[in-house]
């Protein structure tokens, strides 16, 4: 996903300001993986179901890599593509998934500007990339792009009601642009991207939100 760290970006008018960078600790973190394989994953798997054997692209993977291994594990994928703007998380992320061979392969790149071809891809997923990424939308566009008919768009988000508070913002950054995912608005997006929602799914009084879209 593109660097969000440059303090000149201009901060958006209520939007707190970021005391420190915590971010990357969080995203790496143990419990974060355990988050995601024990809680998110799960609820994205029950929305939209499996991709057998199907070739999967996961965005922003980090450098555990659990979400690519997900995409083998539980969705059953036959392959998985991460594309990470980080080379640090890159070379990471491949040690950490050398165990499942040629079937997983992490590539740097830009979540907004994807390698991959038109309609080359069966399932795209997203966990908390749209809020680190200031024009979110072309993001969503971009997987849009990627995915061939009938594939699907997998995301899941912290939402705008809680990026954007106090506690949060004391602790990791994010785009200071004000332009925050909400439930709505990655509905919105997607629907806009050509994609159907099929399924969203919104927890913690609307501070997490889960989809699946589908293209036509």
């Amino acid at each position: 996903m593109p660097d969000t760290r440059s303090p000149s970006s201009p901060r958006a008018p209520g939007v707190p300001p970021t005391l420190v960078d915590g971010t990357r600790l969080w995203v790496d973190a143990r419990l974060r993986a355990l988050v995601q394989r024990r809680g998110e994953a799960p609820i994205l798997h029950r929305l939209g179901g499996d991709v057998p054997g199907g070739r999967a692209l996961e965005l922003g993977p980090g450098r555990r890599g659990t979400g690519l291994r997900l995409a083998l594990e539980l969705f059953g994928a036959e392959q998985a593509t991460g594309v990470e703007l980080y080379p640090a998380s890159v070379a990471d992320a491949r040690l950490a998934l050398d165990d499942l061979g040629g079937r997983v392969t992490v590539v740097q790149g830009d979540a907004t500007a994807l390698p991959q071809d038109d309609s080359s891809v069966d399932a795209v997923f997203g966990y908390h990339v749209l809020h680190h990424v200031g024009p979110w939308r072309d993001v969503v566009r971009e997987a849009a792009r990627v995915l061939r008919p009938g594939g699907r768009f997998y995301s899941c988000e912290m939402t705008a009601r809680f990026i954007d508070s106090r506690p949060l913002r004391a602790v990791s950054r994010h785009p200071a642009d004000g332009d925050r995912p909400t439930p709505e608005a990655i509905a919105d997006a997607c629907r806009d991207a050509g994609l159907t929602v099929v399924a969203q799914e919104t927890r913690l009084a609307g501070l997490w939100t889960g989809l699946v879209a589908t293209r036509s």
